[in-house]
């Protein structure tokens, strides 16, 4: 079993940054895809970014591009979600996920391992 434990959100001004780190215990994810998801109130969760287990291939929702940049340290088993710019509409839970496999999906339900979730909120 995977535990996955995010941490760094906060309350951020408008066009600030923050760091999201995604520590898995329990397991080494060295081999895993991992992703970032978000959910805001009211809304559904969404895929943010996902990185490849080698970090070799990265993906990004169009929203944020160029903004946020996801990477990982296999060697600190973690994963690190870097905001950049934000904005009032990135307001939200940011959720680390996990999955095995070659693939690197973007749909939630392909992942098999989530955290509990970091609240990210940004104010104007």
């Amino acid at each position: 079993q995977v535990q996955l434990v995010e941490s760094g959100g906060g309350l951020v001004q408008a066009g600030g940054s923050l760091r999201l780190s995604c520590a898995p215990s329990g397991r080494r994810v060295r081999n895993y895809a991992m992703g970032w998801f978000r959910q805001a109130p009211g809304k559904e969760r969404e895929f943010v970014a996902a990185i490849s287990w080698s970090g070799g291939s990265t993906y990004y929702t169009d929203s944020v591009k160029g903004r946020f940049t996801i990477s990982r340290d296999n060697a600190k088993n973690t994963v690190y979600l870097q905001l950049n710019s934000l904005k009032p509409e990135d307001t939200a839970v940011y959720y680390c996920a996990a999955t095995t496999g070659n693939n690197i999906p973007t749909m939630a339900p392909d992942y098999d391992y989530w955290g509990q979730g970091t609240q990210v909120t940004v104010s104007s």
